[in-house]
């Protein structure tokens, strides 16, 4: 999976938990989580959404390589590959 694909996960999974974030709009080295104003359970929700599209499981022990979009990004694009 390249980058592009990966966005277009995350921004599909993204939609349906909280459908008002602009993904284009949050810069790829901050915190994502606090820039869309995701709770815990957002998330989770969010975690567990690419795992279903994406067949990538983040274990919990990962959390912390993908607070940044760009870590996001390229953790799925790593994992899928």
């Amino acid at each position: 999976m390249n980058t592009d694909q990966a966005r277009a996960h995350v921004q599909a999974v993204l939609g349906r938990i909280a459908p008002e974030a602009e993904l284009d709009e949050v810069p790829g080295d901050v915190d994502f989580r606090e820039e869309l104003d995701l709770d815990s359970m957002d998330f989770l929700s969010l975690v567990e959404g690419l795992k279903e599209a994406t067949g990538v499981d983040v274990p919990e022990s990962d959390y912390d390589k993908i607070e940044t979009l760009d870590g996001l990004l390229g953790y799925l694009s790593d994992k899928a590959a």
